[in-house]
């Protein structure tokens, strides 16, 4: 078989994707077994249908992730390429109405695969590895395939404490600006006309934390995300909402932690307590699961050795 996938025009995103004297595709070329060509701003990748199909999925990440400012080092290009071995039926591939969504490090199969397996997740990590995205991609696949019949996302607003009256406009306008990467998220993943279709009918639900009061969610997928901020009274009361064949992931950056007057954080708490119960699964990332501009991942590296620094202690 015999196919070509389109490269970057930037000189700079080519010697990336390269790497240093060619040396991703020599790996691509050996692992995957398969050949590769530049030409003409295209890659021609020729081989077994097999091996081609698994080529052009792990160099389209690549791609993807490059032209996003993300480089890839050789210890997670090696990730990648075992990846590629896998068929789209695993846990790598999480399959939505729109596109199909691989997941692009260790860190983030785990998290995913712990999302499919069991009831409640915690992923906790810093800003860009996935958090949300893939429990949102994770989410619209249950509902896809049948496995829940309503999709709950929730965060707090406005740092926590949800005190929204000062913002103008009805509630609706005073919320959505906190729920965006949320919606950002599931305007990728569905249809204008299927979105539009399942937060008419309530199947989706998009709302602040303190709606859930007094809920029972059944056979639901919720997620909540900003968790950092929320207290452990609130963590409490979402938790305790679940119903039959519900499931619920909880997503926060602890390093992130915008509430006041010295509450302690309910993500961190309930992770604390709540671990060792069966069909509950924490999923740390870490800084080499950042999958946004590879700046991302420096900032958030200085901003750790920062924190780290004896002078700066307690003062986060």
């Amino acid at each position: 078989m015999r196919t070509e996938i389109k490269l970057p025009t930037s000189p700079d995103e080519l010697r990336t994707l390269f790497g240093p004297n060619d040396a991703n595709l020599r790996m691509l070329r050996s692992e995957l077994d398969v050949t590769l060509v530049a030409r003409n701003n295209r890659l021609l990748i020729e081989g077994t249908e097999a091996n081609v199909e698994r080529a052009v999925n792990v160099a389209e990440r690549m791609i993807d992730a490059i032209t996003q400012g993300q480089a890839y080092l050789e210890d997670e290009l090696s990730v990648l390429v075992e990846m590629g071995r896998e068929t789209e039926d695993d846990q790598a591939v999480i399959h939505t109405e729109r596109k199909k969504i691989a997941v692009k490090t260790s860190g983030q199969g785990e998290y995913v695969s712990a999302i499919r397996n069991h009831s409640l997740v915690f992923g906790i990590g810093p800003a860009g590895t996935g958090k949300t995205y893939l429990a949102v991609a994770c989410a619209v696949e249950a509902l896809r395939h049948g496995k829940v019949k309503k999709l709950v996302l929730t965060r707090p607003a406005v740092e926590a404490g949800e005190r929204l009256g000062f913002l103008p406009g009805d509630m609706r306008e005073k919320v959505d600006p906190y729920l965006r990467p949320i919606y950002d998220a599931l305007d990728e993943m569905l249809s204008r006309r299927q979105l539009s279709h399942y937060t008419e009918t309530g199947v989706i639900e998009v709302a602040p934390l303190a709606f859930m009061r007094g809920r029972t969610l059944h056979r639901s997928f919720v997620i909540l995300d900003e968790a950092q901020n929320t207290t452990p009274g609130q963590m409490k009361m979402l938790l305790t909402r679940l119903g039959p064949h519900a499931r619920c992931v909880v997503t926060g950056d602890l390093t992130q932690i915008d509430l006041q007057d010295c509450n302690p954080s309910g993500l961190l708490h309930a992770s604390t307590i709540l671990a060792d119960l069966a069909d509950v699964k924490t999923v740390r990332l870490t800084g080499k699961d950042i999958v946004r501009h590879r700046l991302v991942k420096d900032i958030v590296e200085a901003y750790d050795q920062d924190a780290s620094q004896p002078e700066h202690a307690g003062e986060f």
